[in-house]
This record gives C-alpha cells, structure tokens and sequence, in this order.
C-alpha cells in the first residue's frame, strides 16, 4: 500500500524561493485556496476526481518503474543510459502526466549557441538524459551534458530564450522543476527524488509531482498566464503578506516591551533618561 506523507514531503524539496514548502502543502492539501485545483483545470473527462486520476497513473507507473530498475541494474556506470531512461521510464511518466508522447525537440539556437535539449512541449523545454548522468556535471561524449551540466544547459536556455519560463529535467532517478531566473545569485528550482519515492511508494509526494507537472500547468498562450505561474506568483504574494504581518508583529512586541520596561518599579533611572531629552540609540 502507498505510504501517505503530504504534509512532510519527504521526496521533494526546494531549492530558492520558486514555490515554498508551506505553499507546496497547500497544493498537496487542495481546498479552495489555490485556485486551479479542479478536475476541470486538469482536462479529466467526464466526472472524474482528480485523486481518481492520479491513483491510476501511480499503480500503472509503479510496475514501469520496477521493469527500469531490472533493465538497467546491471548497467556499468560509465554507460550513461540515455535511450533505455527515455523510453522505459521518463517518457511512459510524461505521458501519465498529459503530455502524449513526447518528441524529440529540434534544435535550440539563441544568437548563434545551440541549446541540444531533448523535448518540449508548447513553451516548456523538457530535458531528459539518461540515469547514470549528473544534474549537476558535465559529462564528456553525453549529448544535452558536454559543455554545460544538463541543469546548467536548461536554466541557460529558459533565462535567455525569450516565450519560455519553464521547463523539466530529469535524469529518471531525480526530476527537476525550474523557471527563468537571469539574476543567477543562487539556483531556483523544485526537485523530486524519484528514486525514493517509486522505491519507497511515497504515494503522497507522487500526487503532488503530478499536480505540479501535469501538462496543464504549462499548457497557455502565453507562458506567464500558465498555472505554473500563476501559482509562483501567488507565493510570493503570500510570502510579503507574510513578512508584512510579521513586521507588525515585531513592532508590537517592542511596544509591549517599552511599556513593560517603563512600567516596571526599579526602573526609575530608565524613566528619568526618557524624561530628560532624546535619549541616544546606545541609551535606548
């Protein structure tokens, strides 16, 4: 049976302020407070139920997952396992998740540099390189890893390209959620250790990995009407409420404190210093 963990999501985790754990629950969690959370903002027919969907997309890609590891257990790591990845695993979990099947891209040039990214679709790029490559590594003779680690290569892409602010990679073991970020202080992204989560069923953390990158999250005329973005800008919105109310809470506390330090008895050298002028800032 699943194991449900939605409140601890203990596959995913974040990277940068994309889309903060506390709003991640709130997806997990449904309600009405996240707008975009219907079956009909997921394209279900019929009189379908979200959790209805995603249950048959789990049990279906659990026997896939278990016939990628056979597959591959025995591969030497210096095979980078692209093409059996692609075709045994990541490709049968896009198509789960509303894409169809995916196509290989044509290839992305901006200014005159080649971007070899594997697949879009619409406005979204979606990087698929084999189980025994690094995210975060070139890797020589690997195509979509020579010059570049395959995160650096999509991150580039989506801060340069102009109509593309998000996109997915994966390597099969650990898919990746990332968005256009050009100030490049830090990496920005949400990532889902797929590996744990098939191995571990983790049911609760795979529902959210397919609320999250179901094909209508990107799916838009444009790619900042996308749900996707939509929802990060709902988290920041909800991060700068957050902020302002603690800034009111903070000067209330210092107000409860002044009153308190100047109400206390000994504190008759205190009154007499505020009483006398303006006190310095060391004095306060």
């Amino acid at each position: 049976m699943p194991r449900h963990r939605s409140r601890n999501i203990s596959t995913i985790r974040g990277e940068g302020a994309l889309l903060p754990p506390d709003f991640l629950r709130q997806i997990a969690e449904g309600g009405d407070s996240i707008p975009g959370l219907t079956p009909e903002a997921y394209h279900l027919a019929g009189n379908e139920r979200l959790h209805e969907a995603i249950s048959r997309s789990w049990n279906r890609l659990l026997g896939i997952w278990a016939a990628f590891q056979a597959a591959t257990k025995d591969l030497p790591a210096t095979d980078p396992a692209i093409g059996i990845t692609r075709e045994t695993w990541l490709l049968p979990l896009f198509q789960e998740m509303g894409y169809g099947r995916l196509l290989a891209a044509k290839a992305f040039e901006i200014e005159g540099k080649g971007y070899p990214i594997s697949h879009a679709w619409q406005h979204a790029p979606i990087h698929l390189v084999g189980r025994n490559v690094n995210l975060d590594r070139r890797s020589p003779g690997v195509a979509g890893a020579v010059k570049v680690s395959p995160h650096g290569l999509l991150q580039e892409f989506l801060n340069r390209g102009d109509g593309h602010l998000w996109g997915f990679l994966s390597n099969g073991l650990r898919l990746r959620i990332l968005r256009s970020n050009k100030s490049l202080t830090r990496q920005a992204y949400v990532e889902f250790d797929l590996a744990s989560m098939m191995d571990g069923q983790v049911y609760a953390d795979f529902a959210l990995l397919w609320l999250l990158c179901h094909q209508s999250r990107v799916e838009a005329d444009r790619p900042e009407q996308s749900w996707l973005e939509r929802w990060s800008e709902a988290a920041r919105a909800q991060g700068t409420r957050a902020l302002e109310d603690l800034r009111k809470g903070v000067e209330k506390a210092i107000e409860a404190l002044g009153r308190g330090f100047l109400a206390y008895p000994a504190n008759a050298g205190l009154r007499e210093i505020l009483q006398s002028g303006a006190p310095t800032k060391q004095d306060y």
